[in-house]
């Protein structure tokens, strides 16, 4: 009885953290770039129940089988992991020179931190001492004193380090390359991995690596400018798996209600007994 319900119990946590995965993916649904996160849950390794010290099973032991099984049962289920789906998100049009979508697979670069003035970022490589470096498909950027920088701060990294644009009209090809007034300003500088679920979701739509992350270079790429990534959140999926979810957290809730009741009752028969 006290196993079924911590079994209950589990359940119930399970439904719980995986609620808070659908509802932040619901939040996010207009969040340039954002991908959607997915819970995985596993069970716990079954077990054996078998009968010990079981007169009416001497039949059994007699035939070199001294611990009869009964059946196997399972503790529960537990969330494994949060895993981040990144399918690509579709393109909104915005007509804003500075705003750009990535359509494949790959990252824009950004520094946060370390120097600001010169180009003192990282190079071509990732290499220098230019800040902490992060990862975004977040296009939405910004002009600030002439350097390309997200909404949040983070300066927008090219293959020469940081990007600062003079007046004029700004061109980005699909290859990444930047133009002002028809002339070659810089390249931006973009990154993919060859397993992206070592990637680690940070705040402001921001990506930092693992230990097990391991950068490679972009393939079939392409940027367009004008345009922003949407979300890959699809609202309706995840209000059904919402209600999925809710159902399976008031299933877990009456099994643990109907295991209390017939517990309290044996105690109680048990007490009159006495």
């Amino acid at each position: 009885m006290i196993r079924g319900l911590y079994t209950s119990a589990l359940g119930m946590m399970s439904s719980m953290q995986r609620m808070d995965i659908i509802t932040n993916n619901m939040a996010n649904v207009n969040t340039t770039g954002y991908k959607r996160d997915h819970v995985i849950s596993h069970a716990f390794s079954d077990q054996l129940i078998t009968r010990l010290n079981d007169p009416g099973m001497m039949r059994i032991i007699l035939n070199l089988n001294p611990n009869p099984v009964i059946g196997r049962i399972n503790p529960g289920v537990f969330v494994d992991d949060v895993f981040t789906v990144f399918q690509q998100g579709p393109l909104q049009h915005t007509g804003n020179p500075l705003d750009l979508a990535l359509q494949g697979e790959g990252f824009f670069v950004v520094m946060r931190g370390g120097y600001v003035n010169g180009d003192n970022g990282v190079n071509g490589n990732g290499n220098g001492n230019g800040g902490e470096r992060f990862f975004t498909r977040d296009g939405s950027f910004v002009l600030h004193e002439g350097m390309l920088m997200t909404t949040t701060g983070e300066r927008v990294q090219g293959l020469n380090g940081n990007i600062r644009l003079p007046n004029g009209y700004i061109s980005i090809n699909e290859n990444a390359q930047i133009f002002v007034n028809g002339e070659y300003v810089d390249t931006l500088l973009l990154t993919n991995f060859s397993d992206l679920h070592s990637l680690r979701k940070m705040e402001d739509n921001l990506y930092t690596i693992s230990e097990h992350s391991e950068e490679i270079p972009v393939e079939g790429v392409r940027i367009h400018q004008g345009f922003l990534e949407g979300s890959n959140v699809n609202i309706v999926q995840e209000m059904v798996q919402m209600i999925t979810t809710s159902r399976a957290y008031e299933t877990n809730a009456r099994m643990l209600t109907a295991q209390d009741g017939t517990l309290q009752q044996a105690v109680n028969n048990i007490a009159r007994r006495q």
